[in-house]
């Protein structure tokens, strides 16, 4: 059944998610406050305009707990009443803590609906989906979810989605730490590039992410599906809520530092791998 859905920000995850919904019948409307990504909305045949109001479900793609806060003030002043609001932003447990009693007081639903994936998985429909909130909710939504990707988890009541979103982003740091000590000890000891990759895709180590990294890497080709920048963000997320829960993440702050140098580098809009050549400099190879 065709549903009013409105979009706030289409980035390089929000527009493809947007178009999804679209292809599978639904009303769908964009807002984003980049002229850029709002042409290029157009351009895939959605449509621009503020209709939040007159919208059954409300989804958001955000990039930080501010503007998650601001959304939600807005979705509860202006949403039906009734009307379900899905988020997949990447933000703190207790700034959608915050969301969520916002809507709830608006008698608007929620639900946390993080996403792992990149943008070309996204544009791919290929995204896994990690949801928390109302389970009757969840299960309502789901037609739409599926539209995003085939794995789906429904985690708990509350904030698990958000949780389990830091769980994984870690654990994605740590694997471009892991690549950037290896990779600098291979070619530091004359290794070939090449050989490095080609092996290191056929070890026992060559996780999908290995996997999907290696054919750009494998060529030094740093263009960007998440950058420095946002992985210097999420790290700041899993720290903070290490401290909250008393979990010490000594190999998460380091790889932090790592990221702080390719920032202060000049590699902030590079892809986070971008660690690789932190190490490289400071073993004296040329980058």
């Amino acid at each position: 059944m065709s549903q009013s859905i409105h979009v706030i920000g289409v980035g390089k995850m929000g527009l493809p998610m947007a178009r999804h919904l679209l292809a599978a019948g639904h009303a769908v409307s964009v807002e984003d406050p980049s002229a850029e990504r709002l042409a290029l909305a157009c351009e895939a045949g959605l449509t621009v305009a503020d209709r939040l109001a007159q919208a059954a479900v409300v989804v958001s793609s955000l990039p930080h707990d501010g503007a998650l806060l601001a959304v939600a003030e807005r979705v509860a002043a202006h949403a039906a009443r009734g009307a379900a609001w899905i988020d997949t932003s990447t933000v703190s447990p207790a700034a959608s803590a915050r969301a969520a009693e916002a809507c709830e007081r608006a008698g608007v639903m929620h639900l946390r609906c993080t996403v792992s994936g990149n943008n070309h998985m996204a544009e791919a429909a290929q995204l896994t989906v990690m949801a928390s909130g109302p389970r009757a909710l969840h299960e309502r939504l789901l037609p739409l979810l599926r539209c995003w990707g085939p794995n789906h988890f429904w985690l708990g009541e509350a904030e698990q989605a958000r949780l389990m979103k830091l769980v994984v982003n870690l654990m994605i740091a740590q694997t471009s730490a892991m690549l950037a000590e290896a990779l600098t000890l291979g070619q530091k000891g004359g290794l070939a590039w090449q050989d490095l990759w080609q092996v290191i895709g056929a070890s026992a180590v060559a996780s999908p992410i290995v996997k999907a990294k290696s054919v750009q890497l494998s060529q030094n080709d740093y263009t960007p599906t998440f950058t420095v920048g946002q992985m210097n963000k999420d790290i700041d997320l899993i720290l903070a809520e290490g401290a909250r829960l008393q979990v010490p993440l000594t190999q998460t702050a380091a790889t932090r530092q790592l990221m702080a140098s390719a920032q202060a580098q000049g590699d902030a809009e590079l892809d986070y791998a971008a660690i690789i050549r932190v190490l490289q400099r400071a073993s004296g190879l040329a980058v």
